[in-house]
């Protein structure tokens, strides 16, 4: 495991070759802690959602609202997970490449070296975290138990047949809830993946 400052530190899960402010489309998974049901129940191939998950649902569409040069793609709110798409258009024609002035950026780095110093104000990342933030705080804000796990999964897409397998797996997940890797009677033990 990679030291930061002295102290031990999970590597990042983003593609440490890619920039995630780059122009982009870009399938995200986002689960709860402890993949915990805080967002509903699937009965009769139907999503029942909680008021939880109704705070989830209604902010993912608030997205575009709050970060520029955002569209949404498919997006479904499972009982312990989320799956949209994300799609970056304009970010490239209004980057700054402006970078941290310090010793550390005289050493080429990597588009996920920079990241990990100098977050892009309008990438995948923060707008991510921007989301994940806002659902915290209004579910605690209304008194309600929640917790996001603190990472993210993401895919890049590149081509309109990945888009378009993405899009079906996203349309057809409740319905397939009982083969869905985040589903209870599919997952390891804790601590094993």
């Amino acid at each position: 495991m990679e030291k930061f400052n002295g102290k031990y530190r999970i590597p990042s899960a983003r593609a440490q070759w890619w920039d995630y402010s780059r122009d982009g489309i870009y399938f995200i998974t986002i689960c709860t802690n402890y993949r915990k049901f805080y967002f509903g129940d699937i009965e009769n191939a139907k999503m029942h959602l909680s008021n939880v998950g109704v705070l989830a649902d209604v902010l993912w569409y608030e997205i575009p609202n709050h970060a520029k040069n955002v569209t949404l793609g498919e997006f479904q709110v499972m009982p312990n997970h989320i799956h949209g798409i994300i799609i970056l258009d304009g970010n490239d024609n209004n980057n700054e490449n402006v970078e941290a002035r310090h010793a550390l950026s005289l050493t080429p780095q990597s588009p996920g070296q920079k990241r990990f110093q100098n977050p892009e104000k309008n990438s995948v990342s923060t707008i991510v975290g921007s989301y994940k933030s806002a659902v915290t705080k209004h579910a605690h804000r209304l008194g309600y138990e929640f917790q996001w796990q603190s990472r993210m999964w993401d895919n890049i897409v590149f081509n309109q047949e990945s888009f378009d397998r993405i899009t079906k797996y996203i349309k057809n997940n409740v319905q397939k809830w009982e083969d869905d890797k985040f589903h209870p009677k599919n997952q390891k033990p804790e601590g094993t993946e």
